[in-house]
Formats: structure tokens, sequence, C-alpha cells
């Protein structure tokens, strides 16, 4: 994770998170949005690649190094998320 800001008061939260590893380390490295099991109530905005800003669809692919902007309308949610974007043990 680099950056939780509350929104709505805090009842919901905006994510940047940075992907890392490869498809074998990440759950989310090399996967399509529509291939990625999301929390509940989580949606992707866009992704910072580089210099470029990405608005994603279904089918965009994230890879490594990727900054993944998300919005959560449950905060709870947070800790799932940060799950989703660690790497395995295998990855170095």
């Amino acid at each position: 994770m680099v950056a939780v800001h509350s929104l709505r008061r805090g009842a919901a939260e905006a994510i940047e998170a940075v992907a890392h590893g490869d498809p074998k380390t990440s759950k989310v490295v090399g996967r399509a949005l529509q291939d990625i099991k999301l929390p509940a109530g989580t949606t992707i905005g866009a992704i910072v690649r580089g210099d470029e800003v990405i608005i994603v669809h279904h089918d965009t692919v994230i890879e490594s190094g990727d900054h993944v902007i998300l919005f959560l309308v449950d905060k709870r949610r947070v800790v799932d998320v940060e799950r989703l974007f660690q790497v395995g043990v295998t990855f170095l």
C-alpha cells in the first residue's frame, strides 16, 4: 500500500496499491481485472503505469510495478485489499 485516503467522512476509502511479483507469486500481476476476485464493494478505477494513467476495463491486465487506484465503499475491506496485493513467499 502506498496511500489510503478516507472518503465520505470516513465511510469509504481510496487506496493506491503497487502490484509486485509475477503471475506465480501475485494474485493480481498478469491477470485481467475480470479474473481478479476483488473484495465486495471494491472497484479499480485506474492504473498508473510509468507516466501513463490508464482508465481500466474488464480486460485490462495488471503488470508488476503498476500503481492501482481502488475505491472501497466499506473501509473494513482495506485488510482484504492488502492481502490481495501481497506477494507469495517464493517471490525474490
